[in-house]
């Protein structure tokens, strides 16, 4: 298993941007695909974007893209998620979560999830 630990939530206003980052605990971060996943309030969790082990493939939810950047650096563990124009539809908490690959992280297979991260964006 992997420990991951958010940040970089917070409040922001429609059409502004936020930046969050997930920081890994292993030695072998380079072994799983990564992935962020929202919840939000009163709904159930969402794929939002994953990226494969060597960060050259990349997938996104329909609602998100060209908005919507996963990225990450195997020498830092670290994985983040840039996200610009935002919309309050975007509210939810936001999950760091580690697969085995991207394609089973679309069938909803992880290893680990980090504690969660708020996003609020106002309209």
């Amino acid at each position: 298993q992997v420990r991951l630990v958010e940040s970089g939530g917070g409040l922001v206003q429609a059409g502004g941007s936020l930046r969050l980052s997930c920081a890994a605990s292993t030695r072998t971060f380079s072994d799983y695909a990564m992935a962020w996943v929202r919840q939000p309030p009163g709904k159930d969790r969402d794929l939002v974007a994953a990226v494969t082990w060597s960060g050259t493939n990349t997938y996104y939810r329909d609602s998100v893209k060209g908005r919507f950047t996963i990225s990450r650096d195997n020498a830092k563990n670290t994985v983040s998620l840039q996200m610009n124009s935002l919309k309050p539809e975007d509210t939810a908490v936001y999950y760091c979560a580690a697969g085995q690959t991207v394609a089973g992280i679309r069938r909803g297979e992880f290893d680990s999830w980090g504690q969660g991260t708020q996003v609020t964006v106002s309209s």
